[in-house]
């Protein structure tokens, strides 16, 4: 089997997608249905394909593995969790009778939330494939609280001995199991899956361990971890990514600028520019384990790598493998050799050893590593095809957008043309008129020292996370309100982080015999 990474932007597609026809007959009064604008009164920037075209080849950062590039305020885990979180809030079950009815999502959609259906499914019973079977059935003939977890499977390279529970679940041709498949096309978000799971299988036992009632576990654990996991990615990711205290603001405030009537709708602003803003924190080389680790004769972990070991881009594929099997790849399931090392993601540790390297994200700014402008398959640039995007859904630019929402400070024209991307900009009079997707990057960079979002990128990011929440009726901001705390264990008391999750779950570094730290 050929083992060639396919990482082209909608691969693994689930759900629809909004077109610029509907978008443009949205009155701006109603709730829109699964899509809208932020600000439907903004003309759209029109710019050829050849001007996006130069300004995406400007934005290929020519020197991919320099430290000076990496954003030592963001661990590289939060890449990955953030495309989880995209996968959450973007997967659409509904059925295909009502997609063909209703094509534009207006009436037959799901609500865009955090809550965790690209893990649960349709729970036990409209989902059994992603259940354990209840071990208080003694015939076994129905699904328990809790998920399934794959195993892997040992190969000579690592010399990892033992049986390891540290795979998705998998069909006998090995296609995940899983609520949303995307989260099985690379390695690092299939990992980050995988310890949700195992985040509700804790909290399971835990529950079960005070004596509550079986017919309840469910529901109680899955009502536990969604409002951490949402708590969590408030507060964790977004503070992260835009500044502490925000969220309170806003909840204190009001959303000024994601406003919805009861039903909440990705806006294109969103989905189409600020959140793109992963792109610039990819890194095309990482520590994943002690075998998969640049210097000291490790194997560089590199972005090709962690698409190929998985079932969804690469080589994992079931009972179609070789039998016995011929590492590296095809596979059966995914190696034992190549279990994460979550010190290397997140900052599990206060300080790591000196042999454990915790990967940084690239900075927030205008440049995409090399690999990212060469897809394969033909699928060309994903900076270009950002920026092209943007035109197609009649986006306006980040110049107006910032004067809507009255930026005191926005940027100026000569703060975007700086660069050797800001002169291929202004050299097509694009540093006064930008693309939203590309001024945010700027901004990132000029406003936030390229560790954060500027004003205009963390105030779309920040009120439309909080809006997703809030506007779910089954989320802590909606039953508990605001001042609800995270009851969990964590290294602060009323908080939760990413840190804290895997903490709790253990399994830190499985193939070091690290459970909890």
């Amino acid at each position: 089997m050929a083992t060639e990474v396919n990482v082209q932007p909608g691969h693994g597609k689930a759900g629809r997608h909004p077109t610029r026809q509907f978008l443009d007959t949205l009155s701006g009064h109603d709730d829109p249905g699964m899509f809208g604008r932020m600000f439907p009164t903004l003309d759209p920037l029109v710019v050829d394909d050849g001007p996006l075209r130069e300004l995406a080849d400007a934005m290929k950062d020519p020197n991919p593995g320099d430290p000076a590039g990496n954003n030592t305020k963001v661990p590289a885990g939060f890449t990955y969790l953030g495309q989880f979180v995209d996968h959450d809030i973007t997967l659409d079950l509904t059925s295909f009778g009502d997609k063909a009815a209703d094509p534009n999502a207006v009436e037959n959609f799901r609500t865009p939330a955090l809550d965790l259906d690209n893990v649960y499914g349709l729970g036990p019973d409209g989902s059994r494939q992603l259940y354990a079977r209840n071990p208080g059935d003694l015939d076994g003939k129905t699904p328990g609280p809790k998920l399934l977890i794959g195993k892997t499977i040992n190969v000579p390279l690592g010399n990892v001995t033992g049986d390891h529970r540290n795979d998705l679940p998998r069909s006998p041709e090995g296609f995940a199991l899983i609520g949303d498949h995307r989260n099985d096309e690379n390695l690092v978000v299939a990992q980050t899956h995988l310890a949700m799971l195992k985040f509700h299988n804790k909290v399971c036992d835990q529950l079960a361990a005070k004596g509550t009632p079986a017919g309840e576990i469910f529901a109680e654990a899955r009502q536990i971890v969604t409002w951490h996991y949402q708590w969590m990615v408030l507060h964790d990711f977004v503070e992260r990514i835009t500044e502490k205290g925000i969220v309170a603001k806003i909840l204190e405030q009001g959303r000024r600028f994601y406003r919805f009537k009861k039903i909440p709708y990705m806006p294109v602003e969103f989905s189409a520019a600020a959140y793109r803003l992963g792109h610039s924190m990819v890194r095309e080389v990482y520590s994943h384990n002690r075998i998969f680790t640049p210097g000291g004769g490790g194997i560089p972990a590199t972005l090709d790598l962690l698409f190929q070991f998985t079932g969804l881009s690469g080589g994992i594929i079931g009972d179609l493998a070789p039998n016995p099997p011929t590492p590296p790849l095809p596979l059966p399931l995914l190696s034992s050799n190549w279990i994460i090392d979550w010190r290397r993601y997140f900052d599990v540790l206060a300080t790591n050893p000196a042999d454990v390297r915790l990967n940084p994200s690239r900075r927030l700014d205008p440049f995409v590593v090399p690999q990212l402008h060469t897809l394969p398959g033909g699928g060309g640039s994903l900076p270009f095809r950002n920026l092209k995007r943007g035109v197609l859904l009649g986006l306006p630019s980040g110049q107006d957008v910032a004067r809507a929402m009255r930026i005191k400070h926005p940027l100026t024209s000569a703060e975007i043309a700086k660069g050797t991307d800001g002169a291929v900009a202004k050299k097509h009079g694009l540093h006064e008129h930008t693309p939203l997707w590309y001024y945010i990057l700027k901004e990132a960079e000029q406003r936030g020292g390229g560790e954060k979002l500027g004003p205009v990128g963390a105030t779309i990011i920040a009120e439309v996370f909080v809006g997703l929440v809030h506007g779910d009726r089954q989320s802590y901001l909606w039953l508990k309100g605001k001042n609800w705390k995270p009851t969990l264990p964590s290294k602060t008391p009323g908080d939760f982080t990413m840190a804290d999750l895997l903490r709790f779950v253990g399994d830190v570094s499985p193939i070091d015999g690290i459970s909890t730290v």
